[in-house]
């Protein structure tokens, strides 16, 4: 792979401080091998504290800040996904698939096994019972999304959100001429919750469909079968179809549980839906452009299915089941070092940086950092409102983005493109080695600690 931002691995760790890191994992490891000759296992346990070099790879959490930021970047610490190897199954049934050197197109007994794949994996992590024919294999979550919003939202008519929430959402009302319609959530004591009332006065007749991100990117909260009932109930009232992005749903922290929208106990509720899943966060490979959506409602489902059209991509198909059968193992020792990274950040938060506001997430492997203070001895405001004036204006909290760049060669991802409520804060993805992300907080302590 050409190095084209001119970084390679040993810039790396030595930029990181971790040259001795690359032969840590000597003697006492064990398992197969990468390409790179890097073990998969030490002590008999995946590796994910050995940071893994990314540059080079033509990756947008990576690379493409590079371009955007320069050779200050250090770390990436952005865009939704995770920086570790992925399960060993996948990459072996990869190889395994290219020895045969043609790409034809995949046959429709294959898609039947892998929607049985899919189902299997539904019932056994969750117990939902997904009938596998209601399964509509997609190119990945946006492309099911925004058919389901061209099929029941039309052109200005409105999307009802609840805010902080994904990006990407913005991009998906941008694409069917929607008009967002958001609901910010209360922040009390360091945890978000819906604000019922003004939730349901936006259910206006104009409001077709409620975009709801379960687990909620980027707060982290998962919502509960209460929550998610009382969602339903209003939207049933007020005849909103429930879209329900579920792809951050294998992410769940000890003491809470995932409610799939699909299991609530009201069918009629349930029937006012459509999910939408895929495992590329869970493995790390949205390059695969592989997901699914379903509906117990086969009315919505047929609808639905006129404005979707997929292009399947063979190998995708071939590394998500994989997975699906056999990355169990590796995905529940990734849960735990995912968990041990969202304590490590709130520790250091508490010790390092008290004045940096933190959400302690639910799930997900994002932590939503509040840095109001911080942005304003910056003065983002005053910056921004300059930078309207030239060929590249800057919201708040883009300036503070670069100001990161600039001062701790940390990128996050700037918080107003999450929403109302949204303004001073950042996001952090943590799904990577905790050496990386002590570098990261120390980088961001450093240069705080300087203003």
């Amino acid at each position: 792979m050409p190095q084209k931002t001119g970084l390679n691995r040993r810039n790396f760790l030595k930029g990181a401080g971790m040259t001795a890191v690359a032969g840590a994992v000597g003697a006492g490891s064990a398992g197969t091998a990468a390409a790179d000759g890097m073990p998969y296992l030490v002590d008999g346990k995946y590796d994910f504290d050995t940071p893994y070099n990314r540059f080079g790879t033509d990756c947008v959490k990576w690379d493409s800040q590079v371009s955007a930021f320069g050779d200050k970047v250090k770390i990436g610490m952005g865009i939704a996904d995770t920086d570790f190897r992925a399960a060993p199954c996948i990459g072996e049934a990869m190889a395994e698939r290219m020895k045969h050197e043609n790409w034809g197109y995949i046959s429709s007994e294959a898609m039947a096994s892998f929607r049985e794949t899919i189902a299997e994996w539904n019932q056994d992590r969750y117990g939902l019972k997904v009938d596998p024919d209601t399964i509509v294999v997609a190119t990945g979550v946006h492309p099911g999304l925004v058919a389901a919003m061209k099929t029941y939202s039309p052109p200005m008519s409105k999307i009802l959100m609840m805010t902080p929430t994904y990006n990407g959402f913005y991009s998906d009302v941008k694409n069917t001429q929607t008009v967002k319609n958001e609901s910010e959530m209360v922040f009390e004591n360091g945890k978000y919750s819906i604000d019922w009332d003004d939730f349901e006065a936006r259910m206006t007749a104009d409001t077709q469909t409620l975009l709801l991100c379960n687990p909620q990117n980027p707060t982290g909260n998962v919502w509960s079968e209460e929550e998610l009932l009382r969602i339903g109930e209003l939207c049933l009232k007020h005849q909103v179809v429930v879209l329900a992005d579920e792809i951050h749903a294998d992410f769940v922290r000890p003491g809470h549980k995932f409610t799939p929208f699909a299991s609530l106990p009201d069918k009629d509720i349930v029937n006012n839906s459509l999910s939408f899943r895929a495992i590329t966060k869970t493995f790390s490979m949205p390059a695969s452009k592989n997901a699914y959506w379903f509906s117990t409602n086969k009315v919505m489902l047929e609808r639905v299915k006129r404005n979707h059209q997929a292009g399947i991509n063979t190998l995708g198909v071939v590394a998500n089941e994989a997975a699906y059968k056999h990355g169990k193992d590796w995905l529940k020792q990734l849960l735990a070092y995912i968990d041990g990274n969202h304590t490590y950040v709130e520790n250091f938060l508490k010790k390092n940086l008290s004045e940096v506001g933190y959400t302690r997430a639910e799930g997900t492997f994002l932590s939503w950092l509040h840095f109001d203070g911080i942005m304003e001895e910056v003065g983002v405001v005053e910056k921004s409102a300059a930078s309207q004036m030239t060929d590249t204006p800057m919201s708040e909290t883009q300036v503070f983005e670069k100001w990161l760049v600039d001062n701790s060669g940390v990128q996050l991802n700037d918080g107003e493109g999450y929403g109302k409520g949204s303004k001073r804060c950042m996001r952090m993805n943590i799904g990577c080695s905790r050496q990386v992300l002590d570098m990261a907080l120390t980088g961001m302590a450093e240069a705080i600690r300087k203003i």
